[in-house]
């Protein structure tokens, strides 16, 4: 889902968060809602690196790492050793296909019933990968 924000709507969101709108947050929280990939954080860095040339790796990481705490973004690990992001934050599964690599977002509910849950226990967030083929990689 590509969300349009303007940087004006992205500075006020990352306000409300308490989170200092600089140049480099608002451009890596712009690319992420017009890139929904779920980036790893070089892949941001690479992509934002020639047109802000004040930006470091550091930054990134470190920029990423704020969002995730203040819920601006999920962390989502598909696959060993590597941290991807999205900013679509609403409930949703990943599926990655093993062909391509792209990994899509698959919106279809699943019904998590409490009582699946031992005694005692709460649910506050679930997180759903999926590995297979897409329907492109499928019919090859």
């Amino acid at each position: 889902m590509i969300t349009q924000l303007t940087k004006q709507e992205i500075a006020d969101r990352l306000e409300s968060k308490k989170i200092r709108p600089s140049l480099q947050r608002i451009a890596v929280y712009d690319y992420l809602l017009k890139n929904p990939v779920h980036p790893t954080a070089d892949n941001i860095y690479t992509a934002l690196a020639p047109s802000i040339p004040t930006l470091s790796k550091t930054t990134v990481y470190n920029t990423l790492k704020q969002f995730a705490e203040v819920e601006l973004v999920n962390t989502i690990t598909i696959e060993d050793g590597e941290l991807r992001f999205d900013a679509d934050t609403s409930n949703h599964m990943h599926f990655k296909c093993s062909r391509c690599g792209k990994i899509f977002d698959i919106y279809e509910k699943i019904d998590l019933d409490e009582d699946m849950l031992p005694k005692g226990f709460q649910l506050f967030k679930s997180q759903t990968n999926l590995w297979g083929t897409c329907r492109d990689c499928g019919n090859r």
